[in-house]
Parts: C-alpha cells; sequence; structure tokens
C-alpha cells in the first residue's frame, strides 16, 4: 500500500450515489439503487448517497441506517402518554413499548408508504471535520484517521471542493491485496 494516496482509492463524486437538497428519501433510495446497478461489480457497493446543495456541493450524506431510522416514527405517544422518559422509565422498558407498537399496528409497506415523502435533509447526517481528509494524503493517514474517529469513509477534498470519497471497503481491498502478495526477500 506503500505510494498510494487517497486519490488513488477513492470513490470519484461522479461515480457515487448523490441526490440535490430538497430531494425525498424515495428519490434518494431510487438514487442508491441506480448507482448499485450503474457501479463496478468487481467493486464494493455504495452504502450511503450524498446529498449536494444548488451548487453541487457535499452537505451531508444519507446511509442505509439513516433511511431506517425514517422508518420508525420518532418518540411515539404511547396511549397518550408523551415522552414516558419523563416519568422515570428506563430506555430499555421505552424501548420494548415502542416494539411493541410496531408489531401490532403497522407493516413495512406502510412504514414506507408514510417515509416516501420525507425530506433528505431531515435524515441526512452533516459531516464533521474528522470526515474529511485531502487527496494528497497517504494511505497510512487515512488508515489512521478511519480508525481513530471509527468511521467507515472519508470526504475527499481538493482545496475546499470534496471530489470523492474513501470508503474503508476500498482500503480494505488494498490492504487485504498487499498482504495476501508474497513478501520479497
Amino acid at each position: 500500500m506503500e505510494g498510494y494516496t487517497v486519490e488513488d482509492l477513492m470513490v470519484p463524486l461522479a461515480e457515487y450515489a448523490t441526490v440535490s437538497s430538497g430531494c425525498t428519501l424515495q428519490e434518494a433510495v431510487l438514487a442508491l439503487e441506480k448507482a448499485q446497478e450503474e457501479f463496478d461489480h468487481s467493486k464494493y457497493r455504495h452504502r450511503s448517497v450524498l446529498v449536494l446543495d444548488i451548487n453541487d456541493h457535499v452537505i451531508g450524506r444519507l446511509n442505509h441506517l439513516d433511511a431506517l431510522r425514517a422508518l420508525i416514527p420518532q418518540q411515539q405517544n404511547i396511549s397518550g402518554m408523551g415522552d414516558p422518559a419523563r416519568f422515570g422509565f428506563s430506555n430499555h422498558f421505552i424501548r420494548k413499548l415502542h416494539q411493541q407498537r410496531l408489531q401490532q399496528a403497522i407493516s413495512l409497506e406502510q412504514l414506507c408508504k408514510n417515509a416516501r415523502e420525507f425530506k433528505v435533509e431531515e435524515y441526512m447526517r452533516a459531516p464533521n471535520n474528522d470526515e474529511f481528509i485531502l487527496h494528497t494524503s497517504g494511505i497510512t493517514t487515512a488508515i489512521h484517521q478511519l480508525v481513530q474517529e471509527n468511521l467507515r469513509s472519508l470526504l475527499v477534498r481538493k482545496e475546499k471542493k470534496i471530489i470523492g470519497i474513501l470508503r474503508l471497503t476500498d482500503i480494505f481491498s488494498a490492504f487485504y491485496h498487499t498482504m495476501a502478495r508474497p513478501e520479497k526477500p
């Protein structure tokens, strides 16, 4: 892996799943599926959609878990109680109440129907400073940053513009191929 830069292993922004700010959750899911179909199948699949503003700058990302969070109504009103945490109930107990209510009342189809028109901005996560790396950085720098910050990807910058995404899976693939090569005597 010596000699590789972040730019060598990143997925260029043009090849990654993106949607514009203001798009719906349904449009984001469809964009991710389309990117999966068009992406080189010898590589790992995309696990998120990047959200762009009107100037095509990345303002956030929506991953699989973020999209699934949209399916679960937040702090549902359980039997008219409002927020049960205010009465001192444990998070475990509240979670069990939510699970019981969801299992009884709503099908996956209904959850998806409800979430279709949600805006991606409601569920995306804006990147923080730890999620950026310069395109000229070495792979060991990227590995250190991913491990230290417990991240699955980094947004790659060239000057102030995001030009791609470096995924943990791409680094691991390079790591695996380097490890699998016979050692030089």
